[in-house]
């Protein structure tokens, strides 16, 4: 049996009235552009590694359990 293998990247929402400054932080699968908690966001905004996961603010409590669910 193959093994399949999931990337995780974090993924920016930016507020309405500023879109440069981030309102928080998604988790993603193999790049796309809806986060785990169901939100679709832009394909062009800024995405960080996982390992980054815990330590960068805020985070979308939502994406973050189920996050944890699927990684070992």
């Amino acid at each position: 049996m193959a093994t399949v293998l999931v990337t995780y990247e974090l993924r920016a929402e930016y507020r309405e009235n500023d879109p440069a400054a981030v309102k928080i932080w998604h988790m993603i699968r193999d790049a796309g552009h809806t986060a785990l908690c169901g939100r679709v966001l832009t394909p062009d905004s800024e995405t960080r590694s996982d390992v980054e996961w815990g330590t960068t603010h805020p985070l979308c409590h939502t994406c973050g359990a189920l996050y944890l669910r699927q990684v070992p």
